[in-house]
């Protein structure tokens, strides 16, 4: 499995303690920056990162900036990206059970490196069910 990640400047500590935990679980990576805490626009990243999901260079993504709020919605602009915001363990992997979110993100100002990587790990383990979830995942990808 491959997985872009990507940030701005609030989201850059939490992304490089995101990227050592997927390395640690054999995960390759491809850091589609940026790459320091000089205040860049987050719109670039989510983007890129979406990008990179949709054309198939990676499995999946990872976004972060200071409340992965702003990230997201830049990501979601990307015909065929399905991001989730989870602030917890269950919606990270109800998002991928119900929604086959392609793509997470997270806040760097809202949560630690650990506890973000405790929702990507139930988002990695995570089975999409399909079924009806099938049906209305269709739907958004009609949108």
């Amino acid at each position: 499995m491959k997985i872009a990640v990507g940030s701005d400047h609030g989201g850059y500590g939490l992304k490089l303690g995101i990227i050592e935990h997927l390395k640690e679980r054999g995960i390759e990576v491809e850091d589609l920056g940026c790459y320091s805490e000089e205040s860049v626009d987050y719109p670039e990243y989510g983007v890129a990162v979406g990008e990179a999901v949709v054309n198939g260079k990676a499995d999946r993504g990872i976004v972060c900036c200071g409340t992965g709020l702003g990230i997201s919605m830049a990501a979601n602009k990307v015909h065929g990206v399905r991001c989730a915001v989870p602030s917890n363990v269950f919606m990270a992997e109800m998002a991928r059970r119900h929604n086959d979110a392609n793509v997470l993100a997270f806040g760097g100002r809202v949560f630690t490196a650990g506890q973000a990587c405790e929702m990507i790990d139930a988002w990695l383990d995570a089975e999409f069910e399909g079924g009806r979830h099938q049906r209305r995942v269709d739907k958004l990808n009609a949108l």
